[in-house]
């Protein structure tokens, strides 16, 4: 067993890989009760790997530009997302906005307490967000010694830690611009989880609904938003994009594991799978398919670490990334029984977890819509105005 904190970012990526079986052995659990990954991001936590989010200024892994080790970060994301998609859904949130809070003007001494926590607590962060179909908009406004925060987030990824883990909060400061966002801890008394959260897939990211009762935010917990940076948009799709693919390469390693054991032909004609070649030429396509999506997804992500062209082509190149990890996850998980057969829907394996995880997290934007954009793209030359395309 590993011990210590990651020394570089490929080790980071390997000690996700080495983890990746006993992650797996509480993916059947975590689905069908729609519980938190607590083991398994425990597991991941005490492995250290958010090093790579911590800023090397505070004993972290990240250096250079914005998005420094973006490629181990979503090559660590896919490996954990092979081993169960919810967990590597609550992996990935807390990379995201690890890299967000120490990318801020956040208080020094609350970056360097944060960066201790999540490097050797196993801190996790919820991005608290979205507010379609709540109550309205979440608003803040300022008191003595610091803010108050009131209102609804309808979508909460990564809440289910409860205790000292810390939601992002996104709002309104005042009615002034920019927004802003403060830090809260997962048991304040004045906020409340409503553990709603009850979806076809996914079902262990308790992506759940969050109150904010008047919550009071010290100061040195809050920070004003900046503009986005141009690369964010490429960030964030290949993030994305890694958590599908991690999802298709987990059904296929499933289903290469059930027939090794079963040992199940097509055909009685073929005496075993090892030698059907209906089956060679099935998992021959996935396999292609897994692997061109996957290069895509690290070459894009590189590139990304020290971009030499503008924020439109690579916004495109992400997009294309997103599109490709999508359809090969989708793909994959959902022919995993055509391969394994009636026998493999067993409650006991829940195949079906890889097809309705992919599908849920899938759904969460439209392909078509990034293929339009991405067609627009590719007759005008120009990068498109975003804003026809994606609602913010």
């Amino acid at each position: 067993m590993t011990t210590g904190l990651p020394e570089t970012r490929r080790e980071v990526v390997a000690r996700a890989r080495e983890l990746r079986p006993q992650l797996a052995e509480d993916a059947v659990r975590i689905d069908a009760e729609g519980a938190d990954p607590t083991e398994n991001l425990r597991r991941l936590g005490e492995a250290g790997l958010q090093r790579v989010n911590v800023p090397a200024g505070f004993g972290g892994l990240w250096d250079g530009g914005p998005f420094g080790g973006w490629r181990e970060t979503v090559e660590t994301i896919a490996e954990v997302s092979a081993a169960d998609g919810s967990t590597g859904q609550c992996w990935a949130t807390t990379a995201l906005v690890a890299r967000e809070v120490f990318g801020s003007d956040l208080d020094p001494g609350t970056k360097r307490a944060l960066a201790g926590e999540l490097m050797h607590e196993g801190r996790r962060f919820v991005a608290s967000n979205a507010e379609t179909g709540g109550t309205g908009p979440v608003t803040g406004r300022r008191v003595a010694g610091g803010l108050v925060v009131d209102g609804t987030k309808t979508f909460n990824t990564d809440s289910g830690g409860g205790g000292r883990d810390l939601s992002c909060v996104s709002f309104t400061l005042d009615g002034e611009t920019p927004r802003h966002r403060a830090l809260v801890r997962l048991d304040d008394p004045a906020l409340e989880a409503r553990g709603d959260w009850d979806n076809m897939g996914q079902r262990g990211t308790c992506s759940q609904t969050i109150v904010y009762h008047d919550v009071f935010v010290p100061d040195g917990w809050h920070f004003a938003s900046a503009a986005p940076d141009p690369y964010f948009l490429c960030a964030v799709m290949l993030l994305h994009a890694a958590l599908l693919q991690g999802i298709g390469e987990g059904a296929f390693e499933a289903a290469v594991g059930y027939l090794r054991e079963l040992d199940r032909p097509s055909m009685p004609r073929f005496g075993a799978a090892a030698t059907d070649p209906l089956i060679h030429r099935q998992l021959g396509e996935m396999s292609s398919e897994l692997a061109a999506s996957r290069a895509l997804l690290v070459t894009t992500a590189a590139e990304l670490e020290d971009p030499s062209v503008d924020a439109g082509e690579l916004g495109v190149r992400g997009f294309r990334s997103k599109v490709a990890s999508t359809r090969a996850g989708l793909d994959v998980a959902s022919r995993v029984h055509d391969l394994t057969g009636a026998r493999s829907t067993s409650n006991r394996y829940r195949f079906d977890r890889f097809w309705r995880n992919a599908r849920t997290f899938g759904s969460h934007d439209s392909l078509d819509v990034k293929n339009a954009l991405i067609g627009d793209y590719e007759l005008s030359g120009q990068f498109p105005v975003l804003s026809d395309y994606v609602k913010f």
